[in-house]
C-alpha cells in the first residue's frame, strides 16, 4: 500500500470523510467498514458506497442484531434494534417447544435470535418478497422453515390452531410520513416494507383479523407499533378478540402491542 493509499484509509480519514457525508456515528461506522475490508481497494468501495447514501448495512452485508449476525440482502428491510423488543417478549412468552411464526418477516431477523434463545421451538418464517426470504433463509438455515407469500396465506394449512406466538413487524409508518423519512430507508429500502397505510395500521388490522384461526388455544400475538398508535393497535387487538396491551422499552424507544389468547377462548 501506497503512503497515499495508507492515509485515505486511516480511522481519521474515513472518519472525516463519512462525518461530512452526515453519518451521525461515523466513528462506530468507520471501524465497521475497516472491519469489513479485505484490503485497500475493497475499503474505498465500501466507503463510497456509504458516502453516496447507501445504508451501512447493505454496503457490509449484515447488522448485528440481537446478540446476532444478520445476513442482509440489497433491498431487504434493515431490522432496527428497538425491534430487539419483540424478540425479548417472545422469548419471555413462549414455551421451550412453541410453534414460532415470524411473519412479515423480511431478513428472518426476528425469528433467527428466538432460534438461538429458544432452540427447541419451531421457527417458521414468512414474507411476500421473495428477495427477503430468500434473505431469511441464509439466516435460519439449520434453525427453521421460510415461506413466500401473503401473511398467513404463505403457511401449511397443518399450521391452523397450532402457533404458540405471532412476532410481527409489519409496517406502521403512515403514507403520509414516508417523504419524512430519512433518504437512507425512503430511497433504498422498498416502499412496500415502510408504508402501513394512512394511518400506519392497516397490515396490523389485518393481522389481527386473520390470526385467530391460525393460533393455539394458549397463544401471543406481538407487533410492534409507533408511540401515537398505541392505543388505537390495542383497540384493534382487542376487537379481534385478543386480551391486548402494551409494553414499551424506552431505551430502544420501541413500543409492542401484545395479544394474548387464553385457553378457554373460542376460534
Amino acid at each position: 500500500m501506497t503512503e497515499t493509499a495508507r492515509s485515505e484509509a486511516s480511522p481519521a480519514n474515513l472518519v472525516a470523510r463519512l462525518r461530512a457525508a452526515g453519518c451521525a456515528f461515523a466513528e462506530e461506522e468507520a471501524q465497521i467498514l475497516l472491519a469489513a475490508a479485505a484490503d485497500a481497494v475493497t475499503l474505498e468501495q465500501l466507503v463510497q458506497r456509504r458516502v453516496a447514501g447507501e445504508p451501512l448495512e447493505y454496503v457490509v452485508g449484515a447488522v448485528e442484531f440481537g446478540g446476532l449476525r444478520v445476513s442482509l440482502m440489497p433491498r431487504v428491510f434493515v431490522p432496527r434494534q428497538r425491534s430487539v423488543l419483540l424478540v425479548e417478549i417472545g422469548a419471555e412468552l413462549a414455551a421451550s417447544a412453541a410453534t414460532i411464526v415470524d411473519l412479515c418477516c423480511g431478513s428472518g431477523a426476528l425469528g433467527a435470535v428466538l432460534a438461538t434463545r429458544l432452540p427447541g421451538a419451531s421457527i417458521i418464517a414468512a414474507d411476500i418478497d421473495p428477495i427477503a426470504t430468500e434473505c431469511a433463509w441464509v439466516n435460519l438455515a439449520g434453525r427453521g422453515q421460510v415461506y413466500l407469500g401473503d401473511l398467513f396465506e404463505a403457511l401449511p394449512q397443518a399450521m391452523r390452531g397450532r402457533i404458540d406466538l405471532v412476532v410481527c413487524n409489519a409496517p406502521y409508518v403512515p403514507t403520509s410520513a414516508i417523504a419524512m423519512m430519512p433518504p437512507e430507508a425512503r430511497v433504498h429500502e422498498p416502499q412496500a416494507t415502510l408504508d402501513g397505510g394512512a394511518d400506519g395500521l392497516d397490515l396490523l388490522r389485518r393481522v389481527a383479523r386473520e390470526a385467530v384461526p391460525w393460533m393455539a388455544r394458549s397463544s401471543h400475538l406481538v407487533m410492534e407499533v409507533g408511540e401515537s398508535q398505541a392505543d388505537t393497535a390495542r383497540q384493534i387487538f382487542a376487537a379481534a378478540g385478543f386480551a391486548a396491551s402494551i409494553r414499551r422499552d424506552d431505551d430502544r424507544g420501541a413500543v409492542a402491542v401484545v395479544g394474548t389468547r387464553d385457553a378457554t377462548d373460542r376460534a
